[in-house]
């Protein structure tokens, strides 16, 4: 229809009855940019679509992929709570990512395919990889589970350097 991108018709349009939102929007890290730096771009960009989910499909599920998404997250919430219409049970944090690192280094590690749970957030010492509870149970060198770790939890910056 000719409509801008950003316009809110355009907004209106791509949002109305949708009964899912992913929200992938936003700036990858660059090499020198801090979480900060990061935060200020994609925060401001998750937070305006936020505020054209509440107006036309607030009771849609939300799933936020945007990082730093441990930030990206609370913005969500509160936007949806200021137009009053937030349902602690529709905004999700997206982090597969850090599942994704986690089961690829210990396969590039032992050879075998396993199923690694993470918890915590989606910032580097809050990611937590429980590699005791591998499905199936992989040994791990216990001079190799720190690096191991460490390699899951600021794996992002590999990236980045690359």
């Amino acid at each position: 229809k000719g409509e801008q991108p950003g316009t809110e018709e355009a907004k209106k349009n791509a949002l109305t009855g949708a009964d899912v939102v992913i929200i992938p929007a936003g700036v990858p890290p660059k090499p020198g940019m801090t979480r900060d730096d990061l935060f200020k771009i994609n925060g401001g960009i998750v937070r305006d679509l936020v505020v054209a989910i509440s107006k036309y499909c607030p009771k849609a599920y939300i799933l936020i992929i945007s990082n730093p998404v441990n930030s990206t997250v609370p913005i969500a919430v509160e936007v949806m709570k200021k137009a009053g219409v937030f349902d602690a049970k529709k905004i999700f944090g997206v982090t597969t990512l850090d599942v994704v690192r986690a089961e690829t280094f210990i396969h590039e590690l032992s050879g075998k395919s396993v199923v690694i749970p993470v918890v915590g957030g989606h910032s580097g010492k809050t990611i937590v990889p429980l590699f005791s509870q591998a499905k199936p149970s992989v040994e791990i060198p216990s001079d190799k589970l720190d690096a191991l770790t460490n390699r899951v939890q600021f794996g992002g910056d590999e990236v980045v350097k690359a």
